[in-house]
């Protein structure tokens, strides 16, 4: 039996993991044996940092949110505290960017939280779920209301009908 060399396949592999490595610093783009253990550190690196850039915008929001209580005279702690006491959920992010924002709206849920820390009750959830209970009850009522008679469709059905016919007799 004939023997078979690999060259080819050795060559293309090897190739494979060169061009992966390009543009990496000195021999870790170069050669293999090299450029093959930093890839495998770049892995390593790459799956590890895809977790740890979810920890690290967290701490920005959560400064960003820190700094803006300070100017509205609570700190961040008490200041979440009074929002789960209240209860309101609102995400770490969207707290940020109502910091920078809208800032307004901000020193408004400053406020709320610093009522729940005082002991007053803060409720606008089953308000809003009662209005939008009226509105859906509204317009229950105007489609009902809003109903044609038989008697209007015949008409508007023989008003079709005669549009028609005037349309033929004119060609």
């Amino acid at each position: 039996m004939a023997r078979v060399k690999g060259g080819i396949v050795a060559r293309k592999r090897r190739k494979k993991i060169l061009k992966e490595a390009s543009g990496y610093f000195g021999s870790k783009h170069r050669l293999w044996k090299t450029a093959k253990e930093q890839l495998l550190h770049s892995g390593v690196y790459a799956y590890r940092d895809r977790r740890q850039k979810k920890r690290d915008f967290r701490k920005l929001w959560i400064t960003r949110i820190n700094a803006a209580c300070r100017e509205n005279e609570i700190s961040y702690s008490k200041f979440i505290d009074g929002l789960n006491k209240a209860g309101l959920t609102v995400n770490r992010k969207m707290l940020s960017e109502l910091a920078i924002d809208n800032p307004k709206a901000f020193s408004d849920l400053v406020v709320i939280a610093k009522d729940a820390l005082a002991g007053k009750e803060y409720k606008p959830a089953k308000v809003a779920l009662e209005k939008k209970a009226e509105k859906k009850e509204t317009k229950v009522a105007a489609k009902k209301t809003t109903k044609t008679a038989p008697a209007t469709k015949k008409k508007a059905e023989t008003a079709k009908t005669t549009k028609k016919t005037t349309k033929k007799e004119e060609k």
